[in-house]
């Protein structure tokens, strides 16, 4: 029986939906975590027509001070919450599965999550934010995130 609201207080929002295709990366908007000290991410997939070469496609977090691709870098370890290494998607059979979960306790005002295919990489995935630990208690919103320039 649940005790607890787990819902106000955190801000969803859509991090990253693409298909992709080869060695193209596909960048997700940034997540604005200005107010709040906690993101978590989740990953998922739509269609998987093929996964690639045996390495698959795979998902990376970047951060950065601002919204410019110029200014976007790959998180340390350190500051990640599980392994980047374990939303790799290899299976060709790995439609619509749930990859996990991997969150996010750096400094930066702005992060973003990312993902690449390998050689014949067609698949639709997508990431969704959670931002948790708010300043400001209340009602749930929703983060429209912010394009890249």
């Amino acid at each position: 029986m649940a005790k607890f609201d787990c819902r106000n207080g955190r801000e969803y929002g859509l991090a990253l939906s693409a298909t992709l295709s080869g060695t193209t990366k596909a960048e997700g908007d940034w997540i604005d975590m200005q107010g709040f000290q906690g993101l978590t991410f989740t990953v998922s997939t739509g269609t998987v027509t093929d996964a690639g070469t045996s390495f698959g496609f795979s998902f990376q977090v970047e951060e950065g001070d601002d919204t410019t691709d110029a200014g976007a870098t790959a998180v340390a370890d350190a500051d990640l919450v599980g392994l980047e290494s374990a939303l790799t998607v290899t299976d060709n059979a790995d439609d619509n599965v749930f990859v996990g979960t991997i969150g996010y306790t750096g400094e930066k005002r702005y992060v973003r999550m990312t993902a690449v295919g390998t050689t014949g990489t067609n698949a639709v995935v997508a990431c969704h934010a959670v931002k948790e630990k708010g300043e400001a208690q209340g009602v749930a919103t929703i983060d429209t995130g912010t394009a890249a320039t």
